[in-house]
């Protein structure tokens, strides 16, 4: 969003009357490390996007905004405003704005050079279109399906985990129902991917693939299909401009119908004020003029983002961005409770189904660990 927050920023410059100057950084990798070093060396930033809402506030590093919102301004953005999620105790931490929506990128080209009328709606057809386009392509290596597995939770989590919440399923392992965790939803996403790596339909060295090169690759028309959200129409206008027709759908699903929830990422939490802020009240004059309605707008009409808002998404215009018409919130879209915050034992589940899909091994087994490691994880947070 760095086209988007970069002309806003100098327009704040240079018409604000306290002679306040913002200066924006953007970190493209890491970044809940980065923060971690940054509060812990006492260079914590005045204001940053909030990345992990739960966790960062138990650290102590988000200011209450209460005492500076007046009502009418709280009023714009109660709609979206949730406990434990922008929210807690009644005190509200980061301010509601945009999400992200969840959909599978795909090459049109090549679905038609491989016979394919349509994108896929269940977990088979994925596999098996995957295989078709791998097969026609193949003289030129192109390959049907991507995911970018050098982070696990980035690769996974915009894809196979995606897939699993769309089905009915848990999309973190947590089931809000039974208060437990129960990684066995995951089970066949995570052997459809194990099986387009043995297809090889799988574009080769993912487990070390990043969601940009990831992103060259398709624009370049070397890969099929992949996940990935909302940003990806802004990335074809300006940082990998392309030529090849491309178009995005819902998630394949299990059954093929949408049992569960096509989950909107990033939504419900935006920027927060550092509790170690020395500029506490010039942050919030920033903030306060970012959170207007006339500047929220450009999030979606720019295609970034959709607005979570009624009050911004009642004055919104078309965006002409090409591509973020098929990212536009359905039914099926919607925004996760939180889960609990846990200090697991051993790899996280991603990490362990990254290793499955790549290496295959025993994924009962991989579930069952990752159950009792999660379980007794969440008996230590709940005594």
């Amino acid at each position: 969003m760095a086209n988007l927050l970069t002309p806003l920023v100098k327009t704040f410059n240079e018409t604000n009357k306290d002679n306040i100057e913002v200066e924006l950084r953007f970190y493209t990798e890491n970044f809940p490390q980065s923060l971690d070093v940054a509060f812990s060396s006492s260079q914590s930033p005045d204001l940053y996007q909030v990345y992990d809402f739960t966790n960062e506030l138990k650290k102590g590093y988000p200011l209450a905004l209460n005492d500076f919102m007046k009502d009418d301004f709280k009023e714009m953005f109660e709609p979206a405003l949730k406990e434990d999620i922008n929210m807690k105790d009644g005190k509200v931490y980061t301010l509601p704005n945009f999400g992200l929506t969840q959909r599978l990128i795909y090459n049109v080209e090549l679905f038609e050079k491989a016979g394919i009328t349509e994108p896929p709606k269940t977990l088979n057809e994925l596999v098996e279109d995957a295989k078709k386009i791998t097969a026609a392509g193949k003289t030129e290596d192109i390959y049907g399906f991507a995911v970018n597995m050098k982070n696990a939770d980035s690769g996974l989590g915009r894809s196979a985990n995606v897939i699993t919440s769309a089905s009915g399923f848990p999309k973190t392992g947590y089931d809000y129902k039974t208060g437990k965790y129960d990684f066995s939803g995951h089970k066949e996403a995570i052997q459809a991917f194990r099986q387009m790596k043995l297809d090889g339909s799988m574009i080769p060295s993912s487990e070390s693939l990043d969601i940009d090169p990831l992103r060259d690759q398709f624009a370049d028309g070397k890969i099929g299909m992949y996940f990935s959200n909302s940003s990806e129409p802004n990335v074809y206008k300006s940082q990998f401009p392309t030529k090849i027709r491309w178009a995005a759908a819902p998630p394949p699903t299990y059954t093929g119908n949408n049992d569960g929830v096509i989950p909107i990422s990033l939504a419900g939490t935006w920027l927060a004020i550092s509790r170690d802020s020395k500029h506490k009240e010039q942050a919030w004059k920033f903030y306060e003029w970012l959170a207007q309605q006339d500047n929220l707008k450009t999030y979606q009409e720019k295609g970034y983002a959709v607005s979570l808002l009624p009050s911004v998404r009642s004055i919104v215009k078309q965006s002409d961005v090409k591509g973020f018409e098929y990212f536009m919130p359905t039914q099926y879209d919607g925004i996760l409770p939180p889960t609990p915050s846990l200090t697991v034992e051993g790899k996280k589940y991603n990490d362990e189904f990254a290793k499955y899909i790549i290496d295959g091994g025993d994924l009962d087994k991989t579930i069952a660990d990752l159950n009792n490691r999660y379980n007794a994880a969440l008996e230590k947070v709940s005594q």
